[in-house]
């Protein structure tokens, strides 16, 4: 292995900075963002954004340039050395990914373009036996990538999607969604963690009911990967998404986490090369989970940013890291909850790091505006997640999303500017 190859190999359980009995250290995570050390319009840059996406760590970064300046190849194909040694570390973050999500084997890890491409997966290949009449449910909290995948099969095979409803405070119950499953329910897709309202959603109870009946279920973990310990056999889904660039990882990548059996009985989503065990004018033949789903050449050095950031997270310890969210979500609340004319919109007791709210006569951009010349990146809109901003009546609201690199005093910052737009508009 050449020395670049050894620059990004695995840590060791020893290596590790992390410990889940200490505190999350802050100060050191923040060390590793250089991105974070600027100021915007004269003050000190506060990023708020990371639901959307989160910033990289620079071991992410040394990561992929190493992968690029030492032993970029093209992989599985090449019997040359720096074909062979890419291959290593291309099947090495398929490897790690299945650890950090506790999957039975790295062959139910798929490389996808990202949680969109990998429900679009599951749609155009495990929908493709279903039949006009059936049904897939869904909840009021979805995010776009996991309603319109479903509505183009339904557009073309004939189904019926349920929706089950969530509760004022952003709640969604078990029982709600176990009451729209039936004998013609061909799945069951939910999120894990809204990415409108930060609910966490009860999955186990509903895999738990939905496998009582022979029904599948898809996870959307774009908001609970990056923020929180997840295992997916214990949480029993069938299919689990996520996306690399919510978790520090790059853009461009994402994984499809299948339950072997299923992934095998699927046929092809895309077709080209590197999915096919042979192929004639006649006829074509495809390999097993998960080559037969990522046709042509992957995002190899993405997959290998992927597995750094998984590593990284795993350095510091994702009880840590959720503990150290848990903290500003509690602050933010009480400080935000403080301002005069601001609303929280979706204050379910169980909850990820989001705050999402308006503001009594200013509109959400007005508001993303005048707090980003405090130097505060929040977003605003309806956050692709428009059937939810329906359901509360709202065309968009503020958000604020934490991450591991956050701080408190960063959380009066964001408070400090929402004073002054409530000073502006009354």
């Amino acid at each position: 292995m050449s020395n670049a190859a050894e620059a990004v190999s695995r840590p060791t359980a020893a290596a590790r900075v992390g410990d889940t009995a200490r505190p999350l250290d802050v100060e050191r995570v923040r060390a590793d963002f250089p991105v974070l050390h600027q100021e915007l319009y004269g003050k000190p840059l506060a990023y708020l954004d990371s639901a959307a996406s989160s910033q990289k760590p620079r071991q992410v970064v040394e990561a992929m340039t190493a992968a690029y300046e030492g032993y970029y190849s093209n992989v599985h194909r090449g019997v040359h050395k720096l074909s062979q040694i890419s291959t290593d570390h291309f099947e090495g973050a398929r490897q790690t990914i299945a650890r950090f999500i506790n999957a039975g084997r790295p062959e139910e890890i798929v490389f996808t373009r990202g949680a969109t491409e990998a429900i679009n997966l599951v749609a155009a290949s495990y929908g493709q036996s279903f039949e006009a009449g059936d049904e897939v449910v869904l909840t009021r909290i979805e995010h776009h990538s996991n309603i319109v995948p479903w509505q183009l099969l339904r557009d073309r095979a004939g189904l019926d999607i349920k929706i089950a409803p969530v509760d004022d405070d952003g709640t969604v119950r078990a029982e709600e969604v176990i009451a729209l499953m039936g004998p013609r329910t061909r799945i069951v897709a939910i999120p894990h963690v809204s990415n409108a309202l930060g609910t966490v959603v009860p999955v186990r109870e509903i895999v738990k009911a939905a496998h009582e009946r022979g029904i599948p279920v898809l996870v959307d973990g774009c908001q609970s990967v990056p923020h929180m310990p997840v295992d997916v056999q214990e949480l029993g889904a069938d299919f689990f998404v996520f996306s690399g660039h919510k978790m520090y990882g790059p853009t461009g990548i994402g994984v499809l986490y299948g339950r072997y059996d299923l992934l095998n009985a699927m046929p092809p989503y895309q077709g080209g090369g590197e999915m096919i065990a042979s192929v004639s004018f006649e006829k074509s033949t495809w390999k097993r989970s998960p080559h037969r789903f990522e046709a042509g050449t992957p995002a190899i050095v993405e997959a290998i940013g992927l597995g750094a950031a998984a590593d990284y997270m795993d350095a510091y310890g994702r009880e840590a890291i959720a503990a150290h969210e848990e903290s500003l979500l509690a602050y933010a609340t009480e400080r935000l909850t403080e301002i005069d004319g601001l609303q929280i919109i979706g204050t379910a007791a169980d909850k990820g790091a989001i705050v999402s709210f308006i503001m009594k006569q200013a509109h959400a951009h007005d508001v993303g505006t005048i707090v980003d010349r405090a130097g505060v990146a929040i977003r605003a809109g309806h956050h692709c997640a428009q059937p939810t901003m329906e359901r509360f009546g709202l065309s968009s609201t503020v958000r604020a999303s934490f991450a591991m690199y956050n701080t408190h005093g960063e959380v009066d910052q964001l408070a400090d500017a929402l004073h002054a737009v409530q000073e502006i508009f009354g």
